[in-house]
């Protein structure tokens, strides 16, 4: 007799688990529905700049869906879970209907953080992180219109870079000192301001969006920033970080991390033998991860444990990054910003301006443990695959050779 699993959530990290799953069962033993809020099936969140941008309808970013027409699957899209209870095994949706399950899997990811400032709800205003959210500010966006985006990380530049390609003057504004601060070092982030600013971006770092005010006709005229400033704007797109989606958690008497998601251990189990959670939403060991590459290694983990099989815990998770945003290339890998006890740093900028490298080595200066790409990061898989390793030569020559 079949057992059945429910998924709740369909992103990336949901339809790795369910492809993998169903992959490697070759018993047969499972059935899965998957219950997802959106009204699309499980679609590519990295590529939605590309969308925005309008190089490509939503359809060009559907996953692939050979999993999901297997017979053993059923997929409801525009469904909310509003509950769950573990001691009947059953979660609800919002349309009351009460569904069995002999295994959870909670993947409902996460969701926009918007700053509480004054005037944030004016019409006009957007959060960037769903196909539903790129088609408003596509609807929204003028050529030759302003744009302001809050945020200098990779969801702020991704934005910008998707209203640079609609023909928008793009403001950002970071918060941080300098952009993509969670990845890049102080000169790294700057310099990538600096080749943006170049390309007609302009870019304000150190500073805040004090509030949002609105024209004549409702719809947002301006931000006000936190220095005095004021930049005029038609569209205004908060993408300033996210936060994981654990509403479920209450209701199910499930524990939350410390900064939210729901708290499982290096297995994503919850304490529940039944329920996992897995993505951006499952606290690992207390600890929420935003990329996807965690995401599908838990999403592995999980499938294997479901088929009775030895996985591997999650741990040391790959939080590499390479990316093209506004034409500039950019990658960090490994410990980018030095936090090993007595690591050295070895940094490049040739030519002036345009590239930036850094490795971070050990205390002996003999093992790569990470490092800082702008510009051009043609090393990058090479750097990547040396990453607690002893380097085979000396730092410049890896860096100018690899």
């Amino acid at each position: 007799m079949k057992r059945t699993l429910i998924v709740v959530g369909h992103g990336m990290v949901a339809h790795r688990l369910v492809a993998r799953l169903l992959a490697e069962d070759t018993g047969r033993a499972w059935r899965v529905l998957v219950i997802g809020e959106e009204p699309w099936p499980a679609y590519d969140r990295i590529q939605l700049s590309r969308c925005l941008g309008g190089g490509g309808a939503a359809e060009s970013l559907f996953l692939d869906p050979v999993a999901l027409t297997d017979s053993r699957v059923e997929v409801l899209t525009g469904s909310r879970v509003v509950g769950v209870d573990r001691e009947r095994r059953v979660v609800r949706t919002e349309d009351g209907a009460c569904r069995p399950y002999d295994a959870l899997v909670l993947a409902t990811g996460s969701r926009a953080f918007v700053p509480p400032v004054p005037g944030w709800d004016t019409a006009g205003c957007f959060a960037y992180r769903t196909l539903r959210d790129v088609e408003d500010i596509r609807a929204a966006a003028t050529t030759g219109g302003t744009a302001v985006v809050v945020g200098g990380g990779l969801l702020g530049l991704e934005a910008a870079n998707g209203l640079d390609a609609l023909g928008m003057r793009v403001h950002v504004v970071e918060l941080a000192p300098r952009l993509m601060p969670v990845q890049l070092d102080e000169p790294g982030g700057l310099l990538l301001a600096g080749i943006i600013r170049g390309r007609g971006v302009d870019v304000r770092c150190g500073v805040a969006v004090e509030r949002v005010e609105a024209g004549a006709d409702g719809r947002v005229a301006s931000v006000v920033l936190t220095d005095g400033s004021s930049l005029d704007a038609s569209v205004v797109v908060f993408a300033a970080g996210v936060r994981p989606r654990d509403e479920l958690a209450v209701g199910a008497g499930l524990a939350a991390g410390p900064r939210g998601g729901f708290l499982v251990d290096e297995w994503c189990r919850t304490p529940d033998p039944r329920v996992w959670a897995v993505g951006e939403c499952a606290a690992v060991s207390g600890q929420c991860h935003g990329l996807v590459a965690p995401g599908h290694r838990m999403a592995e983990s999980v499938a294997a444990q479901l088929l009775g099989r030895a996985a591997a815990p999650f741990s040391d998770p790959d939080l590499s990054t390479r990316l093209k945003l506004l034409d500039v290339q950019v990658a960090s890998f490994g410990d980018a910003h030095g936090r090993t006890d007595g690591a050295l740093e070895f940094t490049v900028e040739q030519p002036p301006g345009e590239r930036y490298a850094k490795l971070v080595l050990s205390g002996d200066g003999r093992t790569l443990l990470g490092g800082v790409l702008v510009g051009d990061t043609g090393p990058f898989p090479h750097l990547r695959s040396l990453v607690g390793r002893p380097i085979p030569v000396s730092a410049d020559a890896l860096l100018r050779g690899a």
